[in-house]
């Protein structure tokens, strides 16, 4: 299983339809991730930065599948309105600096 980090940005004045949006993702958007081998996919906000950590079994290999799913796409046009700066579905995601 790959752990992965991710950061993503808002624009100024879209943290509560953020928050409001995530509260639920589509059911067929949650299916078709742990399809993908999604086990965990957690948000926090800091104002208007994003961190997300990812837990899955093969980062690449999931974003591969959902590339043309439509589920996906709807949803990343819904956020991506939102984000300053689209998601960047191929980032490998942040580089680890240290665990204890």
């Amino acid at each position: 299983m790959q752990r992965i980090a991710l950061r993503t940005r808002l624009k100024p004045g879209t943290e509560e339809t953020y928050d409001k949006e995530h509260a639920a993702i589509p059911a067929e958007l949650e299916a078709e991730m742990r399809a993908c081998g999604v086990r965990s996919w957690q948000i926090w906000r800091d104002g208007l930065d994003l961190f997300h950590y990812v837990e899955v079994d093969d980062y690449a290999a999931m974003q591969e599948k959902l590339r043309d799913s439509a589920a996906n796409q709807a949803w990343q046009r819904q956020m991506n309105r939102l984000l300053d700066g689209d998601f960047d579905a191929g980032a490998g995601g942040l580089f680890k600096v240290w665990e204890m």
